[in-house]
């Protein structure tokens, strides 16, 4: 009598067992018992698990194509200053040494060094950076990743955009980093930085693209002309000048700020603007921009109707969308065209103006000289205003 009869179990259901067992059988196939594998079967497994490659994520992936073409810089600049001497401060040795304005003060020299990051663009050893990072630096010095230090000097630099390049010299052999598509990037797209914040080399963030288009002013860094590109990867001082990489391991940006009131926000200077114009950088170039001269804010119908509901309000704001002047810098081409204070600029070119970072880019996309038709509200009035523009200047 067998054991499953033994205990009850009935001849139908002993072969249900049966055809289960012999089921399982087959998707199981023919294994051996663990007491019966041989100590050279176990050892083959292992040696299979040993040489298994490893998984790697999309971002180690990414640092490894472009990691050894982001540099180090560090700078020197040597400034002097004026400063009260205590000594002659002193009645009687400002007397002896010449009165009151003989040595009151002593000019002093002072070094200051400073540090950021950049990237290797070409194989002849042109750094992108920012102009922030290098600029009046009187010494400049690029470490790579792989501990090569080598002199640099500064090609050129464009404040406006706050972007530089600085060549290595005496170099060979050098790793380009892959330049991607920031017209491509989209927001929710992976963004990595990589720099040296804070002066800790080879340091890699991870976050998100988190806007787009994010003008210098909404930014809170005016003065410059740049829509940036806003990630939540961590940016540091040090980062300055560093890439921002998409997870193919191309660069999209240039790290460039971060926001002193805000937590986790940066922003990076979109790749395609530095394309632009890093040859006429890189051959010592001035880079030209053309402006017309005026303070503008962004005017909405609501925003004018409170205006004109408030009894104290300086003027009548027309009701409608545009750039408002808010002043007009003296002996500028604003000024020559007749603009005015209050004046609302509606088209560019009968180019409809939305707001104040519209006609920003409106004026950008011109070239210096070019004569632009402006359409502006004053009061009731609708005039044609004809300008041309001019080279800024730093």
């Amino acid at each position: 009598m067998s054991m499953l009869e033994s205990i009850g179990l009935g001849s139908r259901l002993m072969r249900v067992l049966a055809a289960f067992g012999m089921v399982v059988l087959t998707f199981l196939g023919s294994v051996a018992p663990a007491s019966a594998q041989t100590p050279s079967s176990e050892a083959a497994i292992t040696a299979q698990a040993i040489a298994a490659p490893t998984s790697q994520s999309f971002v180690a992936a990414a640092v490894q194509r472009v990691g050894p073409a982001v540099v180090r810089i560090d700078t020197e600049k040597t400034v002097v200053r004026d400063n009260p001497s205590l000594l002659f401060e002193d009645p009687f040795f400002r007397d002896f040494f010449g009165g009151p304005d003989g040595f009151s003060r002593l000019p002093r020299e002072q070094l200051l060094r400073g540090q950021g990051s950049g990237f290797i663009i070409s194989a002849s050893g042109d750094v992108l950076t920012n102009a922030h990072v290098v600029d009046d630096a009187d010494r400049v010095t690029v470490t790579l990743k792989d501990g090569r230090t080598f002199d640099a000097v500064v090609e050129g630099v464009d404040g406006v955009t706050d972007l530089a390049v600085v060549k290595i010299e005496d170099s060979d052999s050098l790793p380009v980093a892959p330049l991607g598509d920031s017209d491509a990037v989209l927001v929710g797209d992976w963004a990595i930085a990589v720099g040296n914040p804070l002066g800790l080399d080879n340091t890699v963030t991870l976050g998100i693209v988190s806007t787009l288009k994010r003008s210098s002013a909404a930014a809170g860094i005016p003065g410059k002309r740049i829509d940036f590109i806003q990630t939540d990867a961590a940016i540091n001082p040090g980062n300055s000048g560093g890439p921002l990489l998409n997870q193919a391991g191309e660069v999209i940006g240039i790290n460039t700020a971060i926001r002193a009131d805000a937590m986790g926000i940066g922003f990076a200077i979109p790749i395609n603007k530095a394309k632009t114009i890093k040859d006429q950088l890189a051959q010592g170039e001035s880079i030209a921009h053309p402006y017309l001269g005026v303070q503008i804010a962004t005017l909405t119908p609501e925003i004018a109707q409170r205006n004109n509901d408030d009894p104290n309000a300086g003027m009548m704001l027309p009701e409608v969308i545009g750039a408002l002047v808010i002043r007009v810098i003296p002996d500028t081409p604003a000024a020559e065209s007749g603009l005015r204070r209050g004046d609302v600029i509606v088209k560019v070119d009968d180019q409809p103006v939305a707001s104040a970072d519209t006609l920003q880019s409106q004026v950008d996309q011109s070239r210096v000289g070019q004569t632009l038709k402006l359409t502006v509200k004053r009061g009731n009035q609708t005039q044609q205003i004809r300008v041309n523009t001019a080279e800024l200047q730093n």
